[in-house]
């Protein structure tokens, strides 16, 4: 119901009562025509009205186009390393990681900020009071009683109210964006984590093997020396090396462990709990398989082969040409533009303050005052009192200027944070960016020097069973293979690692969420049996559904505004 037909119920109420004057009917319609008057020049917004920031400039390398196919990669990127395991994660990440949930609970209070910005555009004042006392006066006392409804509405003339429900409004969409960017936030950390724990995996198979041939070098040193066809130093030489590689192993756990754990605290369970998402059947065989390829009878090694057998999962080939309308969707760019939008309007509300305020004020009840002995007499102790206010700070000395200025500082400042952001992302890319081609071009090198190490230590094993070389050279095949192999093991890991935070540095995973629950069921029956919530929370919490639109503003950059954000009016 709007603010005219409230209004005008309330005094047609007042003046069919057979308890009024004639004269206070009329005194009604006039302060009911000041209230049309006072409404209908409640039009003037002060304040500057906020524009989409100008769309930053970009590397001249970075396409403009605004590709679907691009939309589509970056939407659920995880999806291209083909690896069942870390979808699991990612799903139960986004269901039960406690930064997103909390970030669910933060949507849910602007929502009510939202809702109480909105509830004061209407009447501020509406108060019923009374009161029953004992007069004492010399030696007379006597009984007052007084029952009144008091109603006061400061009328928005110059916006103060409005610019503070827009300000409410691009807070209300900056938490859902911010959500958006801790979903984003939140699947590459577990993805990053993930490719770590496998990689540490790998790398400790790779140890255990190594440890493995290492062990059988000691033993044909050690009967080499029993047969006086070498020295102890050979024989110390090699145990040297072996406890070397049995000591970096525990180094490797340390790493894989804490993987582990990180994965925990993001998915919101105990370790014990990931672990049956990781040790699956599928990564058993896995395992087994790889395994399989390093075994042999004897100390001798296959050449490794690249990806056939990896534990570390395989990131997707990435193009090198970068879509530059996906960095302007970034949510954390999309929350610093709604901050901005947001304190513009605290603008509009400073300057308010420079211009007289009006309201109107009402009063109806009844006070009596009678001796001890006398029965109360209300028919002749109504009173009714209505009208217009006004006030005016004239003698201010300069806080309200100085606050606007200080509100228009901060503004700036907001736009400053976003022009900080938007370089930030470009670093993010490109450093990525870069760093996965480099990686790439590593990987290659240290594929051959694997293979080639591989190669030199089975000669070198085979010379020196038959005496052609000395320990040294065998001792020193030895330790390259070991090297080169788990040097080539962590490149594996971070190629994926690289891409995944060149995903995440294009704000890729957020749209998953679009139209999903941002708080769950679980919470909204503890919430709703702690506190009487009335109907905020009978229609489902969900998120906007997104769509990607070309065009950059204030509404394309943050979700329309739906009955799903939007808090439900209660009665009065």
């Amino acid at each position: 119901m709007g603010k005219f037909a409230t209004n005008e119920i309330l005094m047609r109420s007042f003046m069919h009562s057979t308890s009024i004057t004639k004269n206070c009917k009329r005194y009604l319609r006039s302060a009911l025509s000041i209230l049309l008057i006072y409404n209908l020049a409640a039009c003037s917004v002060v304040g500057p009205n906020f524009e989409p920031i100008e769309a930053a400039s970009l590397p001249k390398s970075w396409s403009q186009a605004d590709t679907q196919q691009a939309e589509t990669k970056t939407a659920q990127w995880w999806v291209q390393f083909n690896d069942p395991t870390l979808n699991n994660l990612v799903e139960a990440a986004n269901q039960q990681n406690l930064d997103i949930e909390a970030a669910g609970l933060r949507i849910l209070q602007a929502r009510m900020v939202y809702g109480i910005s909105d509830a004061l555009s209407y009447p501020q004042v509406q108060v019923v009071s009374g009161q029953l006392a004992k007069i004492y006066t010399d030696d007379k006392s006597y009984n007052n009683a007084a029952l009144s409804f008091d109603a006061g509405w400061e009328m928005d003339v110059w916006g103060k109210y409005a610019r503070g429900l827009e300000s409410a409004e691009a807070a209300l969409y900056a938490s859902i964006a911010s959500y958006h960017n801790i979903t984003v936030s939140i699947t590459a950390e577990v993805a990053r984590n993930y490719v770590n724990y496998r990689t540490f995996q790998e790398r400790i198979l790779l140890s255990k093997r190594n440890t493995q041939i290492q062990e059988r070098v000691v033993e044909i040193t050690q009967v080499q020396y029993d047969s006086g066809n070498v020295t102890e130093l050979d024989v110390q030489q090699a145990k040297s090396q072996l406890y070397g590689t049995q000591s970096a192993l525990p180094a490797l756990q340390i790493g894989m462990m804490q993987s582990r754990n990180a994965l925990a605290v993001l998915l919101g369970i105990l370790p014990s709990g990931v672990d049956t998402i990781l040790d699956s059947d599928d990564i058993a065989k896995r395992i087994q398989t790889y395994l399989t390829k390093y075994d042999n009878n004897d100390a001798k090694r296959a050449s490794a082969n690249n990806d056939n057998y990896s534990l570390v999962p395989i990131p997707p080939a990435i193009d090198t040409a970068i879509d530059a309308s996906l960095v302007l969707r970034r949510p954390d760019l999309q929350v610093a533009e709604l901050q901005a939008h947001a304190q513009s309007a605290q603008i509009g509300i400073a300057e308010a303050a420079l211009y007289p305020s009006f309201s109107l004020f009402g009063s109806i009840g009844v006070n009596s005052t009678e001796e001890s002995a006398t029965s109360f007499s209300l028919s002749d102790s109504l009173t009714l009192a209505v009208g217009p206010s006004f006030s005016w700070n004239i003698f201010q000395y300069g806080r309200v200027k100085n606050n606007i200025r200080l509100e228009d500082a901060r503004f700036q400042e907001t736009l400053t944070n976003y022009n900080k952001k938007v370089l930030l992302a470009i670093q993010e890319v490109g450093n990525s960016l870069s760093s996965y081609q480099f990686y790439q071009a590593q990987e290659t090198l240290r594929l051959k020097a694997v293979n080639a190490s591989v190669r030199a230590f089975n000669i070198s094993m085979t010379q020196y069973e038959n005496g052609q070389i000395n320990f040294e050279r065998l001792l020193s095949s030895v330790e390259k293979m070991t090297r080169s192999e788990d040097s080539h093991a962590q490149t594996k890991g971070n190629i994926a690692n690289q891409v995944v935070a060149l995903y995440k540095s294009l704000g890729g995973g957020w749209e998953a969420n679009s139209g999903k629950a941002f708080v769950s069921d679980a919470l909204i029956e503890t919430m709703k049996a702690r506190t009487d919530w009335g109907a905020q929370l009978d229609s489902p919490q969900t998120l906007p559904v997104q769509t990607n639109s070309p065009e950059r503003s204030s509404q394309t950059n943050s979700p329309e505004r739906s009955s799903q954000t939007s808090p439900e009016r209660e009665a009065p």
